[in-house]
């Protein structure tokens, strides 16, 4: 996956060409994949924050999916160049919720929209509340696309 782009402060943007082995039979990119790309967007929008899931736990914060949703809308096909648009939907005390739209880069064609709930947890895994240094990073942004 290419590095992570700012297209607004807060949405972020990673492109990626579909590899021939995320596609099926038919040749159209496998469910499942877009699970690893919504996770490595997620990493890169923290990443432009300033701050990593490595930094994140050095704090002693985990932040564990809770709850994941996917509505895929077109098709993406072995070759394609896809992008992943990644910003903050809403930010709790103890949960951050992410959406994402990933399009064909050359066509802007709207392929899936996704959101992910996020658990606020400590190193014992119990739940935890988000620092304030970390949510004042996580800015909730409007959908720029409807999900």
């Amino acid at each position: 996956m290419a590095p992570s782009q700012a297209t607004d402060p807060m949405i972020t943007t990673i492109r990626h060409r579909v590899n021939y082995s995320e596609t099926d039979q038919m040749g159209v990119v496998y469910h499942a994949r877009y699970l690893v790309w919504l996770d490595v967007a997620r990493t890169e929008y923290l990443r432009t924050t300033g701050m990593s899931y490595r930094d994140l736990e050095a704090l002693g914060v985990r932040m564990m999916v809770s709850n994941l949703s996917i509505r895929y809308r077109r098709a993406a096909r072995y070759d394609d160049s896809v992008r992943v648009r990644t910003w903050v939907r809403e930010r709790a005390s103890r949960r951050i919720t992410f959406g994402y739209a990933v399009e064909h880069d050359e066509t802007d064609t709207l392929l899936a929209t996704a959101t992910t709930e996020l658990l606020v947890m400590d190193e014992r895994f119990s739940y935890s509340r988000l620092p304030g240094e970390i949510a004042s990073r996580l800015v909730p942004t409007p959908d720029p696309v409807r999900l």
